[in-house]
């Protein structure tokens, strides 16, 4: 069966400069999904979310902008802006679990609101030509609660809705829903993606003999962690390429500079790349110890000999 792998977004993490470089060196996604945009009541978009969807800054990607928010408006006015910059389509995140998000009814704390829901997608329909696409979760409180936006959404042309197999109060935490995914596989005749810890090959091929229907898959952190995993999954391969360490010191390379020429001040970009190596660490033999190395590193002389130190005991 052929498949799609798709880059979910991550806040802070899957940027344009994370997006070309994993594209550039590794490859194996087929499309990206920017990280959202959130307008907190002013119709602006700020300078980031603008260098992050500017064309010019992902020619070589496949890459649809997402947004968060509860409001007609908002959803409207960001359709507006990314139909000028080229994108045919704009997904919704009903999925963000983060509670300064799901406080203000948003993200994956709108799912349990049909009402709203139904609202921002009929004005949506009726003034914009946009494709709408969702990312959601299960729900926030109970797996069942997606099951209630289905007959919403079923009333639009909706293009897909990725799910990711959790709901919201978890975080990341705990295991992923599979029964309650299954369940939104029986009662919708909606596309949907699946979304949820694919972090390896085995993990991958696990979910597609579970959803054997199911032809798109998002990988959220497990492309962060291990940016060799989308085409070790499309070569069919549970092995890393013999120069495994080579590219990863390209990747990891790319990105430092790219963050050193945007970021302001050392402290910023240490932070930037600490966060980075919370996941990038799960590719070495002992990645507790890896992270601890890097989390130390609080100049950026040590910090460029701790990365040289790990890349070279691989």
């Amino acid at each position: 069966m052929d498949y799609t792998l798709l880059s979910s977004p991550l806040q802070g993490f899957t940027d344009f400069r994370f997006r070309n470089a994993q594209n550039k060196i590794f490859g194996g996604i087929d499309t990206f999904y920017s990280p959202y945009i959130r307008l907190n009541g002013k119709l602006e978009i700020k300078s980031s979310y603008n260098r992050d969807l500017l064309p010019e800054n992902n020619n070589s990607l496949e890459v649809i902008p997402q947004i968060i928010t509860n409001d007609a408006d908002e959803f409207l006015f960001v359709s507006k802006y990314v139909r000028e910059l080229g994108y045919k389509e704009l997904n919704w995140n009903l999925g963000c679990p983060y509670p300064m998000v799901t406080k203000c009814g948003m993200g994956s704390g709108l799912i349990s609101n049909t009402e709203k829901i139904n609202h921002i997608l009929d004005k949506v329909h009726s003034e914009s030509d946009i494709i709408v696409s969702m990312k959601m979760r299960l729900g926030y409180d109970t797996t069942e609660e997606i099951l209630d936006v289905f007959p919403i959404l079923e009333k639009y042309p909706i293009k897909n809705v990725a799910i990711h197999a959790r709901i919201g109060k978890q975080l990341y935490k705990g295991g992923v829903h599979l029964d309650a995914f299954q369940a939104c596989v029986d009662n919708t005749k909606l596309k949907l993606y699946y979304n949820g810890d694919i972090t390896s090959v085995a993990k991958f091929k696990e979910m597609q003999e579970r959803f054997p229907t199911i032809d798109h898959w998002m990988i959220g952190r497990g492309l962060i962690g291990d940016p060799f995993l989308p085409s070790m999954i499309k070569n069919n391969s549970f092995d890393y390429p013999k120069n495994k360490m080579e590219l990863f010191s390209e990747f990891h390379e790319t990105l430092y500079q790219g963050y050193s020429e945007s970021l302001s001040g050392s402290t910023h970009i240490l932070l930037k790349m600490h966060h980075l190596w919370e996941y990038f660490s799960v590719i070495f033999s002992n990645p507790h110890k890896v992270h601890k190395k890097i989390k130390k590193a609080q100049s950026i002389r040590n910090y460029e000999t701790a990365v040289k130190e790990v890349i070279k005991a691989g």
